[in-house]
């Protein structure tokens, strides 16, 4: 009677453990899954070509000054036909302080943004009047006036200012991450992808715009979210608009006028 209470003792141990087992191995198998359960085929994205270097426009951009005409800018305040006023030259365009400010005919929304821009190489001045200039992502204001959200142009190689006042900040919002400037006289760039931002029917806000910047390739702001409008005095707010036109600035200091080259954008 012992041995067969023995033999029935092994027969359930050995029947425990094969359980065991088998449960574990199924454990195993669902946790593993189907992983076509967490596969997407659709929808796919569309086929851009890029260009031969990321300089270049990709095959969806919109080319807005490629060095030969500023048909797709005018100037700046309530005359919308009249045409912009900057030098284009050797394949660059220069700002006319005197001509002021252009903006761009169209309106956009969201978008992706590359822009290059050169200080002269013979700057003058100190602080915020030398190389003074700034990309209004959108300009909301059609009178001349400088109404939007500016990202800084200035010339920051061994020129010190006001931090959040300087090349790469949101003005007067966001101080840049890094100082990447090159010296004057030597090409720089900006990528930039922009997203305005929504008002509700009401007309209160409803998402704050953001802007994500590298200059000379170092990113300088980081998904950074707008109070409102940049302000030279006070403090930021937002006031419901819709698509906008981009400005770039002709500042008032007396330093060298920049000069441009190479913008385009893609809508996003």
């Amino acid at each position: 009677m012992y041995a067969i209470a023995s033999l029935s003792s092994k027969k359930i141990y050995f029947l425990f453990l094969g359980f065991m087992m088998l449960a574990s191995l199924v454990s195993a198998q669902k946790a593993k899954g189907d992983p076509t359960l967490t596969e997407f085929y659709s929808p796919v994205p569309k086929i851009v070509t890029p260009g031969k270097t990321d300089a270049e426009p990709p095959s969806d951009a919109l080319v807005l000054f490629d060095g030969t005409d500023l048909k797709l800018w005018r100037a700046e305040g309530p005359d919308s036909t009249k045409a912009a006023g900057w030098k284009v030259h050797d394949h660059i365009m220069t700002v006319d302080k005197k001509a002021k400010g252009i903006m761009t005919r169209e309106r956009f929304r969201d978008f992706q943004l590359h822009l290059e821009f050169q200080i002269p190489e013979n700057i003058t001045g100190s602080g915020q009047a030398r190389g003074n200039s700034g990309i209004f992502l959108a300009c909301i204001s059609d009178s001349g006036s400088d109404v939007g959200y500016e990202l800084q142009i200035l010339d920051n190689y061994n020129n010190p200012t006001y931090v959040n006042g300087q090349v790469g900040s949101v003005y007067k919002q966001a101080v840049p991450l890094a100082n990447p400037s090159r010296k004057p006289g030597e090409w720089q760039n900006y990528e930039v992808v922009w997203t305005a931002p929504r008002f509700k029917d009401d007309g209160t806000l409803d998402s704050a715009a953001r802007v994500t910047v590298f200059l000379n390739g170092v990113l300088v702001e980081n998904n950074f979210i707008l109070k409102g409008l940049t302000q030279y005095i006070g403090l930021p707010y937002y006031t419901r608009h819709g698509a906008a036109p981009i400005k770039l600035q002709a500042h008032g200091d007396p330093s060298e006028p920049i000069s441009f080259r190479n913008i385009w954008l893609r809508k996003l």
